[in-house]
């Protein structure tokens, strides 16, 4: 009994001890998780030095390390598989001055200084479309290009000629203005380009400027007049094509498309050396194709009833239509009577004849009379678009030349050659 009472605060002592570890065990748990789930404090900040500058005694070179440079992106490679990505990344580095890099994508590192000097040390803004295809040299082989930015006529496009090897292409040749190069490029593409865009703009002089005494005024008149009416304009890709190729012609097919890119159509250009310079000159003019894709679209297929046709003593001739029994201008006959208005106020020296003619219905007298004025109401509206009375003659001829049958070979009325027979022609081969 005396025994079991002296062990007893022992065990006591042992039970307190055991509780009182439990429970410190419990709190130091609570604490750490509160420790764990609240956000540590935020310190107040203090300014930092700057670090010092390592003073060096002359002749003594810096323990520190330099500092890394930064480095500019890296430059696309200067072969991919369409030629088209290519020019337009040359383009973008010229947008933001980066001439190294154009240079290096030019395929000629060495040349940065020369597109520095083309554009004038600063970046330059690419014009609308910016980048476009101009036509092939070799056939699937070697394609030019061209960019065209806003800035001094004469300064402002680049050309290249780019090659293709192994379904890559790389810039084989880059084309500087003239003004900057003493290689002036005056190859076949060049010229047949030149002559198509001015045609595009309406301009006969610079067109006319292009072209071998085998192609008439009449011809580019009527181009311009293809153009601005049948709404077309070069087709995006491939717009000319090398068809022919030799040391003294070569031929292209010109793909056109209607502006809103549908309805494609073709003509042909032939061009030859001439001259004692050998300048190369567009000789032949075949508007077949884009003459039926013309009347399709706009005559009902009828190839008599478009605005140039083929003069029976040759060349082409201009061609203006009227309603039955009618001697007023249309809309459509105005617009391309300012085309040729436009043509010859720019040159008081050339002349033009105009001839009325009328269909078989009626007197020969009233037709002749009829004839007569449908000619003066052409003339009137060509002077007064700034056209000298004295550039143009006219002449009356009545239904005597008919360009088709005024009836059919049964005896019928023929109104679909009718048509075609109220006409006046307008012959511009000055």
């Amino acid at each position: 009994m005396d025994e079991s009472r002296s062990k007893l605060p022992y065990l006591v002592f042992g039970v307190s001890l055991a509780f009182g570890l439990i429970a410190g065990s419990l709190v130091l748990l609570q604490l750490k998780q509160k420790s764990h789930d609240a956000p540590a404090p935020v310190a107040e900040s203090e300014p930092v030095a700057p670090a010092p500058v390592e003073e060096k005694k002359p002749g003594e070179t810096s323990s520190r390390k330099p500092e890394r440079p930064v480095e500019k992106p890296q430059s696309a490679e200067p072969k991919v598989s369409d030629p088209a990505t290519l020019v337009a990344r040359i383009g973008a580095a010229m947008e933001i001055g980066d001439f190294e890099a154009a240079a290096k994508l030019s395929g000629d590192p060495a040349s940065a200084a020369k597109l520095r000097d083309f554009a004038g040390g600063h970046a330059m803004r690419l014009r609308p479309p910016g980048v476009r295809e101009v036509g092939e040299i070799e056939f699937n082989a070697l394609t030019r290009w061209a960019l065209e930015f806003d800035g001094t006529p004469g300064r402002d496009r680049l050309l290249f000629d780019l090659r293709r090897k192994d379904g890559q292409w790389s810039v084989e040749r880059l084309i500087l203005p003239p003004a900057l190069d003493e290689e002036v490029v005056d190859d076949s593409l060049t010229i047949a380009d030149a002559f198509l865009q001015a045609t595009l703009r309406q301009d006969f002089e610079v067109a006319k400027s292009h072209v071998a005494s085998s192609v008439s005024d009449a011809t580019i008149a009527g181009l311009c007049i293809l153009f601005e009416e049948g709404d077309y304009r070069l087709r995006k890709q491939k717009p000319l094509r090398v068809m022919l190729q030799r040391p003294d012609a070569t031929g292209y097919l010109v793909n056109v498309e209607t502006t809103e890119g549908g309805q494609a159509a073709q003509f042909s250009l032939l061009l030859k050396p001439s001259g004692a310079g050998k300048r190369w000159q567009v000789s032949e003019v075949n508007l077949d194709q884009l003459i039926a894709d013309y009347a399709k679209r706009f005559a009902g297929g009828d190839l008599y009833y478009t605005p140039i046709v083929k003069n029976p003593q040759g060349g082409d001739t201009l061609v203006l239509y009227f309603e039955f029994d009618e001697d007023q201008i249309a809309p459509r006959t105005k617009r391309q009577l300012e085309i040729v208005a436009r043509i010859l106020s720019k040159d008081a020296g050339k002349k033009l004849t105009l001839t009325g003619h009328t269909d078989a219905l009626g007197g020969a007298d009233y037709n002749t009379g009829l004839s007569s004025r449908r000619a003066d109401i052409v003339r009137d509206f060509l002077v007064s678009s700034g056209v000298a009375p004295g550039q143009i003659v006219t002449q009356a001829k009545g239904m005597t030349q008919p360009r088709r049958p005024n009836v059919t070979e049964s005896g019928e009325d023929n109104p679909e050659g009718r048509r075609a027979n109220r006409r006046t022609e307008i012959y511009l081969d000055f």
